[in-house]
């Protein structure tokens, strides 16, 4: 398929409770099951780290029950599906040791992450068939729920539909008393939303459409139709939207409040209640939930308008449909409450007179009128440097992520970011969103980091550009032009 085409608005449809609103290949909409809440939500195992101290990844096809009693063929990191959740302390020395066992090239991208560019994970870092990466790098930053994914360019949606996904946490010495039992009271939620053939099988195109993929079928750690038993009385959850294109909006079923402690880059300065929390893909939230003995409370997604004159064949977050039904014990462990204070981080402050840089996200594959040139970089931007950047959204639904920086939302979002920073934002149809950006300072003028849309057709289809972080002072004299990308050890 010509990436330069122009492709057809896929036609989505707004489906009753428990329905997902999807886009069909003939156009008609595809009803969701009703969930009864049968299967144990899985809980990914904390991956320990090999003899040697370094963290083993392991990228391989396999084959999984998705749905009861039928077998779906899947990709996973050191198993069939998804993988396991690594978890890092500031100032530590991490080795990874990624290997792809995959039939085709590609990367892991260490979303969240403050790393050296030529340890990202993006485009540029390759891993071919039977070949090992060993990217090191010492964590710097505050606590905060990251994941990995791959990060291929043109292949992204794929790898990451067919399971390669995981969370990565990090944890900082000191911190505030919080929930944090991991598969206990600290409750790892990776969601997305997938199709499947009457045989169990994986079905769509994930490339198709305005959007790609969205599915009629919800899973939550892999699981369909999941079903959680909580033993404590305050629960924190930790909720990724790895997702291909749907966004979410997260509420209880008998719309209890509920504490959101961390977005994205960490832990808000001060708890904030809420009643709902969207996501758009590539987004996370830490949200702290009160339950009482004995009691059942259902996680779902409720649609919401966004105030767009258009049809409702349009959005990636209509239906209303359940997620999660968590269950109370009849005794529970008691904790401390949240904290009133979380983090000293607070937002971004960039000083008067700060670079303001603009960006267009155009149709569905492009920003600023160029799709993604792995050879080109777009901006190259002092270490350290705080700056403003201005995302401009004309027309379809899109989000924003940033690699290896800080950002706070200054206005124009779509939704509260409860003054917390962020790495990804969502950009609503005819908005402008401003951020206050912080970058980071490893610096290297032949390795860029990516900015893109996260909607990963998107992505694919060429919604990216780069940048360079260098010493500052050498802004001019770097290149703009790079070799492409190529297989690193």
């Amino acid at each position: 398929m010509d990436r330069r085409q122009f492709l057809a608005l896929g036609a989505l449809a707004a489906l009753p409770v428990a329905g997902l609103a999807v886009s069909c290949d003939d156009g008609s909409p595809r009803p969701a099951q009703r969930l009864n809440f049968t299967n144990r939500l899985r809980i990914p195992p904390v991956l320990a780290p090999e003899s040697d101290g370094r963290i083993g990844l392991n990228m391989q096809a396999g084959s999984a029950e998705l749905l009861a009693g039928k077998t779906a063929a899947t990709w996973g990191f050191n198993g069939s599906y998804l993988g396991p959740t690594i978890r890092l302390r500031r100032g530590e020395q991490v080795r990874m040791a990624v290997t792809n066992r995959l039939p085709e090239l590609s990367t892991v991208h260490w979303h969240g992450i403050r790393v050296p560019a030529a340890m990202d994970g993006g485009p540029h870092q390759l891993i071919l068939p039977g070949e090992t990466w060993t990217p090191q790098w010492t964590v710097d930053q505050p606590a905060s729920t990251c994941w990995y994914h791959p990060h291929p360019h043109g292949s992204t949606a794929m790898h990451v539909h067919k399971g390669l996904a995981g969370l990565l946490l990090v944890d900082e010495p000191g911190g505030p008393e919080l929930p944090d039992r991991y598969g206990e009271n600290d409750i790892p939620l990776i969601l997305q939303d997938k199709r499947f053939t009457a045989k169990g099988e994986f079905a769509g195109d994930v490339l198709t459409g305005t959007f790609g993929l969205l599915g009629d079928t919800m899973l939550v750690n892999g699981t369909h139709d999941p079903y959680l038993e909580v033993a404590h009385r305050r629960v924190r959850f930790r909720v990724l939207n790895a997702s291909n294109a749907r966004m979410y909006h997260l509420v209880f079923a008998d719309n209890r409040r509920f504490q959101v402690i961390a977005t994205d880059a960490g832990l808000l300065p001060a708890p904030v209640e809420v009643g709902t929390v969207a996501l758009t893909p590539g987004e996370r939230v830490e949200i702290v939930v009160e339950f009482a003995a004995g009691e059942s409370a259902i996680l779902r997604s409720q649609a919401r308008e966004h105030g767009m004159d258009l049809n409702d064949d349009y959005g990636i977050d209509k239906g209303d449909f359940d997620i999660l039904r968590i269950t109370a014990a009849a005794r529970l462990t008691d904790g401390p409450p949240v904290p009133a204070r979380l983090s000293p981080v607070g937002p971004v402050q960039v000083p008067s007179g700060a670079p303001v840089r603009r960006f267009t996200l155009n149709g569905s594959g492009s920003i600023n009128g160029r799709e993604m040139d792995p050879s080109r970089i777009d901006e190259v931007i002092p270490a350290g440097a705080k700056e403003i950047w201005e995302v401009r959204n004309p027309g379809f639904a899109h989000n924003f992520h940033i690699h290896e920086v800080a950002f706070t939302v200054l206005d124009g979002g779509g939704e509260p970011t409860y003054g917390g920073r962020k790495d990804t934002v969502f950009v609503p149809p005819g908005k402008t969103v401003r951020l206050a950006v912080e970058f980071g300072r490893h610096t290297d003028p032949r390795a860029p980091y990516m900015f893109h849309c996260h909607i990963l057709r998107h992505e694919d289809n060429g919604m990216m550009g780069q940048f360079l972080i260098v010493e500052p002072g050498t802004e001019n004299s770097v290149s703009r032009h790079i070799p492409g990308p190529a297989h690193g050890h």
